[in-house]
């Protein structure tokens, strides 16, 4: 009577040499199918097979006996042929070598994107025209944008630095926004 697989872990555990085979006899046909199920390739499937064995008993002692020996050994086999599948799909290309194509070689131009005066210079002119229309405010509108916007300050601080209800502040701020949109909108 053949031993179960949970014996034959604890031996091979234990470095026992006829327990690994023992393990790999009893498994490899069914990891075999389950690996040329998704990879479709004969070779490949071989390949994958050991692969898998060598992955299982590299970490056969995180194997959990709760579970079945074969279904931790058949996730492994999939999670290998899944990997497979995907570093074959990865094709580099390379930046520096140009690309033959029916008609001679390309080139690849990749563009720039990491730096654009011209946006740093809309923006720094934007910047300004904020702060030319925060300043052009009435004092009342500017005190709470500045407080609220630059300062970072609470409705309620604003409220008591400025010794105003709260609603003040916030009806203010409102105002001071809207002035700012009707200045603003031929900037952009």
């Amino acid at each position: 009577m053949p031993e179960d697989d949970d014996i034959l872990i604890e031996r091979a555990l234990k470095g026992d040499q006829k327990a690994y085979r023992g393990l790999v006899e009893r498994h490899q046909t069914a990891v075999y199918h389950v690996v040329y199920r998704i990879v479709r390739n004969r070779d490949a499937a071989n390949d994958l097979v050991q692969e898998t064995f060598m992955k299982a008993f590299s970490s056969l002692e995180s194997y959990r006996s709760q579970f079945r020996f074969s279904t931790w050994l058949y996730k492994i086999a999939a999670n290998s042929s899944i990997d497979h599948l995907r570093k074959k799909r990865i094709r580099a290309l390379s930046l520096d070598s140009p690309i033959q194509t029916g008609e001679g070689e390309v080139g690849i131009e990749v563009p720039d994107y990491t730096h654009h005066p011209e946006n740093e210079m809309v923006r720094r002119e934007q910047a300004i025209s904020i702060t030319d229309a925060i300043d052009d405010l009435p004092e009342k509108y500017r005190k709470v944008i500045i407080a609220r916007h630059q300062e970072d300050k609470s409705y309620e601080e604003i409220a008591d630095e400025l010794n105003v209800p709260v609603g003040t502040v916030k009806a203010r701020i409102f105002r001071a926004r809207e002035l700012l949109k009707k200045r603003l909108r031929g900037v952009r």
